[in-house]
């Protein structure tokens, strides 16, 4: 798969200078040249061809992922104006997991906090409860990005793609488009969250563009810090807690995955301890959780905490595997073959974790502050079977009067 820097940046506008771009990708050329100024980047983006993705050699088996391009790139000359207040971010994929506690924890210390959200039905209000601006833009749709980034001094990327979407729309392009706009416009400081171990699978199409975007940014010339993160605590509620707790079958595998699942709060927190320490600025940081858990060992810790077994069906990574191959053969069903290639990465037997201690000494946190995966689940645990206990006694009361 041959991931091309999309072109949508190229301007004519005055250069100061010249700089050539180049670095290595897993073998592949990584190589970017494209002169940017921002007087002509509006309109320039306005009437840019996109990026593609395509098989080679009329093989269903997709090749390394190979990022592509000829740019060259150039201080910019930004004309004096309002100074920007280093108080003042923006989040992109704010409405997400992360996005809406990084948005959460930037208000509670004090940031200007505007988010990049897409243009949607449902309005994000939520954000705006919260105190943060609302602006609508896509990064499928570059032409939409610069106007989000004036008067901002850093950005915080939680952006990627929705499963519907082909991997590369946000997580490529949109990716290179934002650090372009963001290197144009005189962004500060730029943070990029990233997956842990993506330099080490070029196989799976998401890891690899991850792994990608980080060479990008590192070559951009922005002040920046890279986040690897492991996994989500959040994200066991729905899998598993609450298909236990309403009685309904809990997916798993066969595999001994072990994954450090962390709490995006903790993530947050970290982030913006990161963010204040100059230190940091051109770091790859980790973050992992206290622990590495199975599949099964989360299983067996929600039964203990909901008081009940639960369904599982167990599906062998092998099925995986062939369905993966299937759907790689019809073009129609070649970005399920992307997801599935991750599905079969986290399913395998990979350690996603990272000793914390070398970290914690460099934000200069203490490693027993980062909550545990057993309290996060008790305390949901709790707080829920509290809820369903009284509801069943408000109902038993209405019984009483009718």
């Amino acid at each position: 798969m041959a991931c091309r820097l999309p072109t949508q940046l190229a301007t004519p506008g005055n250069l100061h200078h010249t700089k050539a771009w180049s670095s290595t990708c897993h073998g592949g050329a990584l190589s970017f040249r494209r002169t940017l100024a921002p007087e002509a980047l509006v309109s320039s983006l306005s009437s840019a061809p996109s990026s593609s993705i395509a098989l080679s050699g009329g093989s269903y088996k997709r090749p390394l992922v190979t990022c592509t391009g000829q740019t060259s790139v150039g201080a910019v000359n930004l004309a004096p104006g309002t100074p920007v207040r280093p108080t003042s971010i923006l989040v992109v994929g704010a409405t997400g997991t992360l996005g809406r506690q990084i948005v959460r924890r930037a208000l509670d210390e004090g940031y200007d906090v505007r988010c990049l959200v897409r243009p949607r039905p449902a309005p994000a209000d939520f954000l705006r409860d919260w105190g943060a601006t609302v602006v609508n833009a896509d990064l499928g749709k570059p032409e939409t990005i610069p106007a989000t980034l004036v008067g901002i001094h850093t950005v915080i990327d939680c952006a990627t793609g929705r499963p519907e979407e082909p991997i590369n729309t946000v997580d490529w392009e949109g990716k290179v488009a934002l650090i372009q706009c963001a290197k144009a416009m005189g962004i500060q400081k730029f943070v990029f969250f990233s997956i842990h171990n993506c330099d080490k699978h070029p196989e799976v199409p998401l890891m690899e563009i991850k792994y990608c975007t980080e060479k990008f940014l590192q070559e951009s010339g922005l002040n920046h810090i890279v986040i690897r993160l492991c996994g989500f605590m959040q994200g066991l509620i729905g899998q598993y807690a609450v298909s236990i707790l309403e009685e309904k079958s809990v997916w798993g595998t066969d595999a001994p995955t072990r994954i450090a699942y962390m709490d995006t709060q903790d993530i947050a927190r970290l982030t913006f301890i990161a963010l204040r320490n100059e230190n940091i600025n051109g770091k790859l940081l980790t973050f992992a959780g206290p622990r590495a858990w199975t599949t099964q060992e989360v299983i067996a810790l929600c039964e203990r905490l909901a008081g009940q077994d639960a369904n599982v069906t167990t599906v062998p990574v092998s099925i995986l595997r062939l369905t993966r191959q299937l759907t790689r053969l019809f073009e129609w069903t070649s970005d399920v073959a992307d997801r599935l290639a991750f599905s079969e990465v986290l399913t395998s037997d990979t350690i996603f974790s990272v000793p914390m201690a070398e970290t914690y000494n460099l934000l200069g946190v203490d490693g027993k502050d980062i909550v545990t995966l057993e309290k996060y689940l008790q305390d949901y645990f709790t707080n829920i079977l509290k809820k369903l206990k009284d509801l069943k006694a408000q109902s038993k009361q209405t019984d009483i009067y009718f």
